[in-house]
């Protein structure tokens, strides 16, 4: 019978298996907890159908579901293109594009080519003291993709990071306390800097203008961005545009030297 010549397994279609559950995976890390996570599944069902039809040959139902799949991707790349953009670059933002993790391959070879590790303990202490006396502040945190468009805004800086340097930059009688202020190596490189504002409605109104530059520039780079707020004290975290959520601050420093890893 025709149909039971999958039977013939071959090293290539191992290899097919696993690059398709790959390509799943990232596409269910990218719309976890949303409402498209929904949408997701829906696309699974249909193509995991429209699949079986063709194996068993009932070509009709096959080629209306065919069809269907055709068109329904292409209003989906319209309707979901932020969605798509998000994918795209977290797929170009894993360790095969990443210099520094490339880097950490071979420091046995050369400690000196490996970049700075940034100080998140300095960093998540300057926000819970921040927060503690209700001091807005926006930092991001650079990691593959380059900040230099949104850096030219600022103020250009090259100071080190230390917990008394950040609390002093957002300190409220600064100049330097409106906008954001970038880390890029454990280096602040610019203060000041103005960031895109995100237009997402799924924002909650709570919300103020830090928070959705917080998302815009995490939105447009795979940038990490730590925001305290300046009217509740609430520190968030915010990678992929998304708010990510944790329990204290010991596990929001782990969150976030993770994520500088990987």
């Amino acid at each position: 019978m025709d149909f039971l010549n999958f039977l013939d397994f071959k090293i290539t279609d191992f290899l097919d298996i696993i690059l398709v559950a790959i390509l799943l995976f990232y596409i269910y890390k990218l719309v976890r907890g949303t409402v498209a996570i929904n949408i997701f599944i829906g696309i699974v069902i249909v193509w995991a159908l429209w699949k079986l039809t063709e194996l068993v040959e009932m070509r009709m139902i096959s080629s209306m579901v065919g069809g269907f799949m055709n068109i329904g991707l292409i209003a989906l790349i319209i309707v979901f293109q932020q969605e798509v953009r998000k994918f795209l670059l977290m797929v170009g933002s894993t360790n095969f594009a990443s210099k520094r993790s490339f880097l950490r391959q071979f420091k046995f070879l050369k400690q000196e080519a490996l970049t700075t590790e940034i100080d998140v303990e300095a960093i998540v202490g300057a926000c819970e003291k921040m927060s503690a006396t209700k001091t807005g502040a926006l930092i991001v945190i650079e990691r593959n993709n380059s900040l230099d468009f949104i850096k030219s805004s600022g103020d250009k800086m090259n100071i080190e990071v230390t917990q008394p340097i950040i609390e002093s930059i957002f300190y409220k009688n600064s100049p330097l306390h409106d906008g954001a202020a970038v880390i890029e190596n454990n280096f602040i490189v610019a203060t000041r800097v103005i960031l895109p504002v995100s237009n997402e409605r799924t924002i909650p109104l709570r919300f103020g203008l830090r928070h959705r530059a917080a998302v815009g520039i995490t939105e447009k780079t795979d940038a990490l961005a730590i925001v305290v707020s300046e009217e509740t004290g609430t520190i968030s975290y915010i990678k992929h545009g998304e708010f990510i959520l944790f329990k204290d601050l010991n596990e929001l420093t782990n969150l976030i030297k993770n994520d500088l890893i990987y």
